[in-house]
């Protein structure tokens, strides 16, 4: 892993899987914070115990909050390289190991994972497979960048990059949020091949595919916000 590499994941109730995603990139030579969104179980605990840095909200606020919160944390701390990785194991180190090597040699300002450029997703419900896919065409449409992949949590920005990104859309609509903000703050952009992972809890924590319409309607409240 590239030195001053820091990996933020965002966290609600995810005690069961924090402590195996913090050891997995504490093992990869990454430091990393653990925001807890007011998680009604151990989540926290857990973390700082597998090797994180904790932070927890004082109430529920969403993931993009939370990864706000943890992106300044580790811009505080001197991260060269900043890191979004989910807290419930759907994420490979290896994958983000490759976007941020991309960002660290200045190949690019923001790298992101898709799961749509030729790495399948294992077990991947084919209506959320779908809805992705519509997801990424009304992202291309509302900010201009071609993504195919819009609502993939794992990405690596620079320093620099990660500096001039500010997400105020703390739901699902940050995602949208995020590269509208690539856009207009002139960033460089480039999409890697990464595999997600769909165990039986990340379905369970909310990638059942009936929640994808969230996605969707979240989408549409961020382009009017914008």
């Amino acid at each position: 892993m590239p030195s001053h590499t820091w990996f933020v994941v965002a966290a609600f109730n995810e005690s069961q899987s924090i402590g195996a995603v913090v050891r997995g990139v504490c093992e990869a030579g990454a430091k990393v914070v653990v925001v807890d969104d007011h998680s009604a179980d151990d989540t926290l605990d857990r973390a700082v115990e597998a090797g994180a840095v904790g932070v927890r909200h004082p109430v529920n606020l969403g993931q993009g909050a939370a990864l706000q919160t943890g992106i300044d944390f580790a811009l505080r701390q001197g991260a060269e390289v900043v890191v979004t990785f989910d807290a419930d194991g759907q994420h490979r180190v290896e994958d983000a190991r490759v976007l941020a090597q991309a960002v660290a040699t200045g190949e690019t300002d923001v790298a992101c994972g898709s799961r749509f450029l030729g790495l399948d997703a294992d077990n991947m419900p084919r209506g959320r497979a779908l809805l992705l896919r519509a997801a990424a065409l009304f992202t291309r449409w509302t900010t201009g960048v071609a993504v195919t992949d819009a609502h993939n949590g794992l990405r690596a920005l620079s320093r620099m990059a990660a500096s001039k990104i500010r997400l105020t859309q703390n739901r699902m609509a940050h995602a949208s949020e995020f590269v509208a903000q690539v856009r207009l703050r002139k960033l460089r952009f480039k999409e890697y091949p990464v595999k997600v992972l769909y165990t039986a809890y990340s379905m369970a924590k909310g990638q059942r595919w009936t929640n994808s319409f969230n996605i969707l309607i979240d989408l549409f409240v961020g382009a009017i916000s914008r």
